[in-house]
């Protein structure tokens, strides 16, 4: 019968897919991590360092749990990874605090910190990339990715756990953002929505080369900018203006923005 047959074939698929870590379970757990690094998202309070420290606790049991579903798909056992992942939030958790001040700093509309951590998306879309970049950095597979498509669908901001971001970073608005694998950013940099910073088309063979640009430090990137191609560096203290469409690189302190229908450059 065909129905059998249909059955069959999806039964053998769940089987040889069943190192894959539950979608919820990972987004359940990225939701309690959360809670424990910023007050401003947990639904509780703590009334002694013991019992955070538990929550902290049971929070790398469920990594581990969530890292040994991947088997060996993993290039560590799971044990390693967990205790290197949890080595390095200390490190992510100080460059995220300097990523909600810029972001206070950068945006006249933010009345504090608090709000930036609670209320933001462009930082919520960032504290996951950082967190889901240390998976990638770690060569941990489908989690990076799971996380940061989780955040995409909430925020509209799309990061992928890939890229290499500096200090300092600002995404105002966010909507539309659009950052790819290979993407380089240095710091202090400042995004709007709608920017994307792509790649130009490539065949399938060239996955592992740098496809997307770079943006040097003290950049400014405004709403619906688009930067493709390995190749294009924009230079330190840089402002690119809205709707600019790029694919070459433009020198440090360059002004690049549209008049009209033409695209002029100040350098």
């Amino acid at each position: 019968m065909k129905e059998q047959a249909f059955i069959q074939r999806l039964y053998d698929a769940h089987e040889h897919t069943r190192r894959i870590p539950s979608p919820s379970l990972v987004c359940k757990w990225l939701d309690g991590l959360l809670k424990v690094l910023f007050p401003e998202h947990a639904d509780k309070r703590y009334s002694a360092k013991r019992e955070l420290e538990q929550d902290f606790l049971q929070l790398k049991l469920e990594l581990f749990t969530i890292l040994n579903s991947l088997g060996e798909d993993l290039p560590e056992a799971p044990s390693v990874l967990e205790e290197a992942f949890m080595d390095r939030l200390p490190d992510v958790y100080d460059m995220l605090l300097r990523d909600a001040k810029a972001i206070l700093i950068g945006d006249p509309a933010a009345i504090s910190q608090t709000e930036v951590i609670r209320t933001y998306p462009g930082f919520l879309a960032i504290a996951v990339f950082r967190l889901a970049h240390e998976f990638y950095r770690l060569g941990v597979p489908l989690i990076p990715r799971i996380l940061t498509e989780h955040i995409h669908s909430e925020t509209g901001i799309d990061i992928h756990p890939g890229a290499n971001i500096g200090s300092s970073f600002c995404i105002d608005h966010g909507t539309g953002v659009v950052i790819g694998e290979t993407v380089e950013i240095g710091d202090n940099v400042k995004i709007y929505q709608g920017v994307t910073l792509g790649a130009l088309s490539v065949k399938k063979n060239m996955a592992k080369t740098k496809r997307h640009p770079t943006i040097e430090d003290n950049v400014i990137i405004y709403s619906g900018a688009t930067i493709l191609g390995g190749e294009t560096v924009i230079g330190h203290d840089s402002i690119i203006g809205g709707n600019v469409w790029l694919t070459e690189s433009v020198p440090a302190f360059s002004r690049i923005y549209y008049e009209g229908s033409v695209r002029q450059k100040v350098f």
